[in-house]
C-alpha cells in the first residue's frame, strides 16, 4: 500500500498545460496547476470590491450585479 504523501512528493502533471510537473509546495497548498498556468487563470478573473450603503464591502464579479447595487442608477 503506497503512502499518499509519497505519491505527491514526485509532483503531479499540471492540469492546465499537461506539460510540466506541479511543484510539491504548490501541491501542499492544494494547487493542481504549474505557476505559469496558475498565473494565466488568476489574470482571467476580474473582480472589484464595492462598499454597501451603511454596511460592509462586497466582492463583485458580475457587472450586472454591480449595476443593481446602485439604487440611484439611471439606466
Amino acid at each position: 500500500m503506497s503512502n499518499h504523501r509519497e505519491h505527491h512528493s514526485f509532483g503531479l502533471i499540471c492540469t492546465g498545460c499537461y506539460g510540466v510537473r506541479v511543484e510539491p509546495p504548490r501541491l501542499r497548498l492544494g494547487y493542481t496547476t504549474c505557476m505559469s498556468c496558475g498565473e494565466k487563470a488568476a489574470r482571467a478573473v476580474k473582480h472589484t470590491i464595492a462598499p454597501l450603503n451603511k454596511s460592509n464591502y462586497i466582492m463583485v464579479t458580475d457587472l450586472t450585479m454591480l449595476k443593481q447595487l446602485n439604487p440611484k442608477r439611471t439606466t
